[in-house]
């Protein structure tokens, strides 16, 4: 899948040579059903698909014999979930076996470790643990005592589990070092990571299941309502996500407790993090619990400001993006403003509607983000190639050329030299690659976060575009 590898400290070194200063990345959340990251099993908890098997056989918790035998997928340029799931989990047991026999689980690293992350760590092992103990089921089908928490049932899981808990106790702690260092070593090299916050969690989620008074839940710790979108041009019955939503009333008793360990998980992990559907904390789209389509939602008021404002006060002016994208209200706006936090363009958006289009880099102003597309977009090539004429008249004009490669060259021009305080182009479209590389459709399973590149394709071609541009345009 791709790991904290010798290859992800390289590519570190490709955006220095390029030029670059920032390395946006999706969530590092552990994946579940569909492999989306912003579905996760904890909003704390990294994935342990990430941990580098090499490093743990220089430190000589695995041999290379042990890794060369698990079958992890032979597609270079595709990820295949469903073999690394069934094989690198042996691989890590074989790696804690030897962690515990040789007292790394007595070390003093360690223990400061589990000690300083308890808040949730012992919730989410625990968790991990049940779950493995009821075949992967999610935990609202699990026994009744267990489910609801009982301290009895709590504690008898505990101690029969105990290994087990352990094991994922220790996975997050080769997690947690091998991220740190390679995040110091991309700063060391003057790159600072960009992290993508969900604004929701999981149903299925350690963080949903230990803490059910901070959502929408009946007495059966069942949803009332769930997250998605109304129905739009995109999509005639809207988008149904499914995640559990905020009981915002009790957020606010706390002084959003919570919300405030959380963003301050995320930036141990990161520099910058962009909070994803940022309209949903003034306005969230509920839909009855049980409804197949999003059709019969409704929207709700979210925290507004007073959320921002306790984070500032708690944990001072933080770097962030807003997600501003979708359907925007005067009251989102004025949100937008009122935290002072750029929000987002995207040059896929550019090309329809009039000529006072936000997205359009002319009418930009300075404290915005671009981006050619998101991870939920088609690559920019796969946009121009498979789009109508008729559909592409204004970008040909606009970007001044009808050739679809010369067109990508244009888009990056176009956002390097707008006003946008910081600008971000997704690899597939730096190497100019069609559809079939597009990272997510939304709505869809079974095709998605797939995608790979491959060894040596982002090649000193590429880097020189890149530098240039930085050069030009001034933000090397």
């Amino acid at each position: 899948i791709g790991c904290f590898s010798k290859e992800a400290y390289e590519f570190v070194d490709i955006l220095k040579e390029a030029g670059q200063k920032l390395w946006q990345i999706l969530p590092l959340g552990q994946t579940g059903y569909g492999d989306s990251p912003y579905q996760s099993f904890s909003t704390f908890a990294g994935n342990p698909y990430f941990i580098d098997l090499e490093t743990l056989i220089e430190d000589e918790l695995l041999t290379k014999e042990e890794c060369d035998q698990a079958d992890f997928g032979e597609n270079e340029e595709e990820i295949d979930y469903e073999k690394i799931y069934n094989a690198r989990f042996k691989v890590l047991k074989l790696a804690y076996a030897r962690a515990k026999k040789n007292g790394l689980m007595e070390s003093k690293a360690y223990r400061t470790y589990l000690e300083e992350e308890k808040a949730w760590l012992a919730d989410y092992a625990l968790y991990m643990a049940v779950k493995d103990s009821f075949d992967g089921k999610s935990w609202d089908q699990w026994e009744e005592d267990i489910r609801l928490r009982k301290p009895e049932a709590i504690a008898a899981y505990q101690e029969q589990l105990s290994a087990e808990i352990d094991f994922y106790e220790f996975l997050q702690y080769l997690f947690a070092g091998q991220w740190a260092g390679l995040k110091t070593y991309a700063n060391e090299q003057g790159i600072e990571i960009i992290g993508d916050i969900p604004i929701y969690v999981a149903f299925d989620s350690a963080d949903t299941w230990a803490n059910p008074k901070l959502f929408q839940l009946d007495e059966e710790n069942l949803p009332v309502a769930v997250a998605g979108c109304p129905p739009d041009a995109f999509s005639a019955t809207g988008q149904l996500w499914g995640n559990p939503l905020y009981a915002w009333d009790y957020h606010k008793k706390t002084g959003y407790d919570w919300w405030m360990k959380r963003v301050a998980c995320c930036f141990k992990l990161y520099d910058i993090i962009r909070i994803d559907h940022f309209r949903g904390f003034d306005e969230y789209y509920a839909i009855p619990y049980g409804d197949e389509t999003a059709e019969n939602g409704e929207w709700m008021p979210g925290p507004g400001m007073d959320l921002f404002r306790t984070m500032k006060e708690t944990l001072g002016d933080l770097p962030i993006i807003a997600e501003d994208l979708g359907f925007l209200t005067d009251t989102v706006r004025q949100l937008l403003k009122d935290s002072g936090y750029p929000g987002m363009k995207v040059l896929e958006f550019a090309f329809g509607g009039d000529r006072k289009n936000p997205h359009l880099p002319h009418n930009y102003t300075q404290n915005c983000v671009v981006y050619g597309g998101t991870h939920d977009n088609e690559t920019l090539m796969g946009y121009f190639i498979e789009h109508p004429d008729w559909e592409l008249g204004y970008a040909y004009d606009y970007l001044d050329t009808r050739d679809k490669e010369r067109m990508v060259d244009q888009v990056f021009r176009a956002a390097y030299g707008s006003v946008a305080n910081l600008v971000i182009f997704a690899v597939q479209d730096i190497l100019k690659l069609g559809n079939w590389a597009r990272m997510n459709t939304p709505s869809t399973l079974g095709t998605n976060w797939k995608w790979r590149m491959k060894k040596g394709e982002l090649n000193d071609s590429h880097i020189k575009d890149m530098r240039y541009l930085a050069s030009v345009f001034g933000r090397e």
